[in-house]
């Protein structure tokens, strides 16, 4: 039987990133995102609705997050659907939770302000043609373009 676990998400954090680290040393941010849907109804009348997604990020991207994106951020998240089951301790009934895994974290939008902290810029823009590439040397304190991160293996996850 075939199956294919993919998610594709853009929304904003409903809150700051939480990073904590495994015992044995690797990074997990744990993530709320908002995504809107906005559709008119037969009546012709605008509606939205807003979806809340809990989404896990490992390793140096966890790292990444908790250190640009704040409260509001824009994101776009690609990864797979976990369900996380549980038994609550205080009615003892079984309880789950669907959530996302974060394969891939794309930073969207710019610094706010102009003030330091806010995710790195993430334009496209590239000189016109013909004209001279300006000098791209950045202060050792500034954060340089996003690395490619390779997908976390199953054996690095801690549950």
């Amino acid at each position: 039987m075939a199956s294919f676990n993919k998610v594709i998400l853009v929304g904003n954090l409903t809150r700051d990133p939480e990073l904590r680290y495994t015992p044995k040393g690797t990074a997990i941010a744990k993530l709320g995102i908002a995504v809107n849907r906005v559709w008119t109804s037969e009546t012709g009348e605008k509606r939205e609705e807003t979806t809340f997604v809990d989404v896990d990020v490992f390793g140096r991207t966890a790292e990444n997050v908790a250190q640009y994106l704040r409260k509001g951020s824009p994101l776009l998240v690609e990864g797979r659907l976990r369900l996380d089951t549980w038994e609550d301790k205080q009615t003892n009934q079984k309880r789950s939770k669907l959530g996302v895994v974060a394969e891939v974290i794309q930073f969207l939008g710019g610094p706010r302000g102009g003030t330091e902290g806010g995710p790195p810029p993430t334009s496209g823009a590239r000189p016109a043609p013909g004209a001279a590439a300006a000098p791209t040397a950045t202060p050792a304190a500034a954060p340089g373009p996003e690395p490619e991160i390779p997908p976390v293996e199953e054996d690095d996850v801690p549950f």
